[in-house]
């Protein structure tokens, strides 16, 4: 009997890294944080065949904070591909990440899959919203590829999480990024970030999965802003031909303290 072999896949968020390597968010120096995760993906390399950033990828929009994240990532030779978060600058992004490995591609296909990644992210607002283009174009994709199982990424999650200050920031338009998917039964994941905390729930055989950021961790629940105490962490997903796949969360032996304002946030 032939042995179905999965591809691995790690999903990245939410760095928030600074043109200057030594800037922190909420106390957290979040380069020395991403490094963390860094290390700790090397050591997995053999085993990963790409990665998906999605989003709040810098923390202050600078062409520096992505070529600082294009230095990070090269010792992994691995391909990479993002999306932008609403602390992004998909302009700048575009300029700077597209060398090597790290491709602006938002649409591919790898061990059987096809990966679908989108913009939530909307200038000045820390709310997402998939403009009318990207559903049409999210349409069109889902359409010619009707016969391959389908990861779709973005920034915002399109569901509330029961916390009520990240909730004002969610997916404003989720009843019509659902009405598209509804279409399609090839589409088997949504991964988000944004929320900088694991999460999951499924709608109509759809399974949506949050990942946690590699700095801060938000703390799930809660009413006003407040962090959590959990190490900064990545998503693992390992995706059978056969449209199958097994997820979980890894977390960083890192520690930093942080301070319990959102400042700078």
């Amino acid at each position: 009997m032939k042995e179905v072999y999965p591809i691995t896949i790690a999903q990245v968020t939410d760095m928030h890294l600074f043109a200057s390597e030594q800037e922190q968010l909420l106390g957290m120096p979040t380069t020395e944080s991403f490094n963390a995760v860094i290390e700790c993906l090397k050591k997995m390399r053999d085993e990963l065949d790409l990665l998906l950033l999605t989003g709040d990828l810098s923390g202050d929009s600078t062409s520096q904070s992505y070529g600082n994240l294009q230095n990070l990532l090269s010792p992994l030779f691995l391909p990479s591909y993002w999306l932008p978060g609403n602390h992004d600058d998909s302009i700048v992004m575009d300029e700077v990440l597209n060398l090597g490995l790290v491709s602006r591609r938002k649409c591919f296909e790898r061990g059987g899959w096809n990966f679908i990644l989108l913009d939530s992210s909307i200038a000045g607002k820390v709310h997402g919203y998939l403009r009318h283009e990207t559903l049409e174009w999210l349409d069109s994709q889902l359409a010619m590829t009707a016969d391959k199982p389908t990861v779709i990424a973005l920034h915002h999650p399109p569901f509330k999480i029961n916390s009520r200050w990240l909730d004002n920031s969610s997916l404003q338009n989720s009843e019509d990024f659902f009405a598209v998917l509804d279409k399609y039964p090839q589409v088997r994941l949504v991964l988000f970030g944004h929320i900088h905390q694991e999460f999951c729930i499924q709608r109509n055989g759809v399974d949506y999965l949050g990942t946690p950021s590699t700095c801060v961790q938000f703390q799930p629940q809660s009413k006003k802003f407040a962090l959590d105490q959990k190490s900064p962490g990545f998503r693992l997903m390992k995706l059978y031909p056969n449209g199958t796949w097994e997820s979980w969360v890894e977390r960083v032996p890192y520690f930093h303290a942080v301070e319990l304002t959102a400042n700078g946030y």
